[in-house]
């Protein structure tokens, strides 16, 4: 039989998060949080010219609370990918568009109350590929075959975060360290690239309990 790894990190990621948010102390945090992706495609070097704006959403809970530290896991639903345009005789524009289920874990080092940094890591299911046109040669959307690119990605995260009571406004910048293509048709598209992604958040811990 065939593993769905699919249901097993969207299973894994809720249960953490329902655990977390249901049977641990109440100083402990645990919500809901979305915000702003800028992603990006890199070989060698990472450069922001081509960058796609996207989203992330989904939940997040603290495993272990301390006033100085932490260690949160998340389960977020992330888009990715990159933009290409040309201009000229011809103007057009390209994304190329990756939407993950995310599953970042981050040491948190709490420096008083109002400022976290973030460090750690993530993995990631790939759940669907798609292309955008739109420009001189017209619009359009098409799908493309996920089987062509890694089902997982990977990397590492490190962001700040600054707290006002239940809320938290934060950025992250995430490191993706796996090659994307799985095929000679993907990398004929994107070579070798890797996800680059910087994230923009709020966050709101449904645990904050008034001081």
């Amino acid at each position: 039989m065939k593993t769905n790894w699919k249901h097993i990190l969207l299973v894994a990621g809720i249960l953490t998060i329902t655990s977390t948010v249901t049977s641990f102390a109440q100083e402990r945090r645990a919500g809901i949080k979305g915000g702003l992706n800028v992603s990006n495609m890199y070989v060698d070097d990472v450069d922001d010219e081509n960058a796609r704006y996207g989203f992330n959403a989904g939940l997040f809970g603290e495993i272990i609370s301390t006033e100085a530290f932490g260690l949160q896991a998340e389960l977020l639903y992330s888009t990715k990918g990159s933009k290409f345009t040309t201009s000229g005789i011809i103007d057009q524009e390209t994304k190329f568009n990756l939407n993950y289920l995310d599953l970042p874990v981050l040491a948190v080092f709490k420096l008083g109350k109002s400022v976290d940094l973030h460090l750690g890591a993530y993995g990631s299911y790939l759940l669907g590929a798609n292309i955008t046109t739109s420009g001189d040669l017209g619009n359009g959307t098409n799908k493309l075959d996920k089987d062509n690119f890694k089902s997982f990605d990977y990397g590492l995260v490190g962001g700040i975060g600054f707290n006002f009571g239940p809320t938290q406004v934060g950025a992250r910048y995430n490191y993706g360290l796996a090659k994307i293509a799985d095929s000679s048709t993907a990398r004929n598209l994107i070579g070798d690239s890797k996800n680059s992604f910087a994230q923009l958040y709020i966050a709101f811990n449904l645990n904050h309990q008034p001081e």
